[in-house]
């Protein structure tokens, strides 16, 4: 059960300064407000008007808001798009607190200073060089490039290659790993072909299992493997995160509200996290065009209809994503 008394003492980084815990109210923990593909904003063929940005996400979470959301997890790491002064005034605007995230991934994501840095022979960079970037991005601020720090990052999240985790992969996640513990905050890993293998690479680090969320765990091979239930048994967080998505490669809605169900009536209801991986404004990428309110308007009462009780609900929309994002 959650310790509530520690909860409530407990705050959260947001991009406008720390909140109590206890002030987030439902969270939708793994979105992209603005996702850009590194390298489209110099295609002759792509816009991006800052202004229109603006318009039509402070439009999507205002209706976050309105349908009794208040925070959003921009989870994208530090080179899909984050604009971190926009994120500002967009919870300026609507209310809405926006936690943003440190970290990158996978190796195919990174741009080659990453991967060849100046040394004779070049090599991949270290899991402590990775640590120290990231733990920066929360003890001194996001860095704005070639301006300055603003915010302070409230998670780490970080990617491994689908087709099996790469060496730079295992140092960025070892990496974040140990800026996690250095920081107090938590860490999202999104598994590449082997959730659990790659969760034992982050708690090798010594991270607690309940620092840890691992998303992507409503991918069809990863439930056919009982991915979910193994990590939720080592005690980390199982993200059911692409709920909306019409894709073959991931359950429906209704199978994924089937295994809300299961893995509750399995014990692991405090272990339970869901989101959308809705994309508020796509640049270079299609994108994921679901309202932030998706989960908790339209995907939780499917799964109450199919047998999870109302206080299940709660915990997993309010209770689980304010004990993941409290730092310790």
């Amino acid at each position: 059960m959650t310790d509530t008394t520690t909860a409530t003492s407990k705050t959260v980084h947001t991009v406008l300064g720390p909140v109590p815990a206890e002030d987030l109210g439902v969270v939708a923990i793994h979105e992209a407000l603005l996702s850009v593909v590194p390298g489209a904003e110099h295609a002759f063929d792509i816009t991006i008007d800052r202004a229109e940005v603006f318009e039509v996400l402070a439009a999507k979470l205002t209706g976050f808001r309105e349908a009794g959301g208040g925070t959003i997890v921009d989870s994208t790491g530090m080179f899909h798009g984050r604009d971190v002064r926009l994120y500002e005034a967009l919870s300026r605007a609507t209310g809405v607190h926006i936690v943003a995230s440190t970290g990158m991934g996978p190796e195919e994501m990174l741009g080659g200073y990453f991967l060849t840095p100046q040394t004779n022979p070049p090599t991949p960079w270290p899991a402590e060089k990775f640590a120290d970037l990231f733990a920066r991005e929360v003890t001194e601020g996001m860095v704005v490039p070639r301006v300055e720090r603003r915010g302070a990052a409230g998670l780490v999240a970080t990617t491994a290659t689908r087709a099996g985790m790469t060496p730079t992969d295992e140092s960025l996640f070892r990496g974040a790993a140990r800026a996690a513990r250095a920081t107090g905050v938590a860490v999202s890993i999104r598994f590449g072909a082997d959730a659990v293998a790659e969760l034992d690479v982050v708690l090798d680090e010594g991270l607690a299992a309940d620092r840890v969320v691992v998303g992507g765990l409503d991918r069809r091979d990863a439930v056919a493997a009982g991915a979910p239930l193994e990590v939720a048994r080592r005690g980390a967080f199982v993200a059911l995160d692409h709920v909306g998505l019409d894709d073959d490669a991931y359950l429906s809605d209704r199978e994924r509200a089937a295994a809300v169900v299961e893995l509750v009536g399995a014990g692991y209801g405090h272990r339970l996290l869901l989101s959308s991986n809705a994309i508020g404004v796509a640049k270079g990428r299609a994108g994921h065009d679901l309202p932030f309110s998706y989960v908790a308007a339209t995907f939780v009462p499917l799964a109450v209809s199919l047998g999870l009780g109302e206080a299940y609900a709660r915990r997993i929309l309010v209770d689980n994503p304010r004990d993941l994002l409290a730092r310790r």
